[in-house]
């Protein structure tokens, strides 16, 4: 299937959840509304699109902006050879977004290392807890409001 086709599909499917559509690159990228991500990606990775794999997910820090962070998920079809990279927003005041761990099991890494550096929860992940830095770590380092000196608790070390 082409990428010309999957993106056609994509708008007629999802008329009202699709903002933006553009190019970068080579890699088509498409710009969502967040509530519609879990819906577009199942789409996505079922026939005919066959985007099988997450290669990625990550997070964009636009501090001062009313939408705060982008997620940003890359996405490839092994039979068509196709990337596609679909970007979302979300407020400062409540980063989070559905997780993708039901479509895809290598989310639940991914998704875990957005939330101990950044700080956005993804509704329904199965453990989501620090992945880098120790329970009591107080803040979200990748931040760009985290104080590049900031001290941490010490913690009690085990014997």
């Amino acid at each position: 299937m082409g990428q010309e086709k999957v993106i056609e599909d994509l708008r007629n499917k999802f008329p009202e959840k699709i903002k933006e559509v553009s190019v970068q690159f080579g890699d088509d990228i498409v710009i969502i509304k967040k509530e519609s991500l879990l819906d577009i990606v199942k789409f996505l990775k079922e026939k005919p699109c066959d985007f099988a794999m997450l290669l990625d997910l990550t997070c964009v820090d636009y501090l001062g902006q009313k939408d705060r962070f982008e997620m940003v998920y890359h996405l490839f079809s092994l039979s068509n050879n196709r990337r596609l990279r679909i970007k979302t927003r979300l407020p400062d005041k409540d980063p989070s977004i559905d997780s993708l761990t039901s479509v895809w099991k290598n989310a639940n890494w991914l998704e875990r290392e957005v939330y101990d550096m950044f700080g956005v929860r993804f509704e329904g992940h199965p453990y989501l807890r620090r992945l880098f830095m120790y329970d009591g770590f107080e803040g979200h380092p990748l931040r760009k409001d985290y104080p590049l000196r900031k001290r941490q608790p010490k913690i009690r070390m085990r014997k």
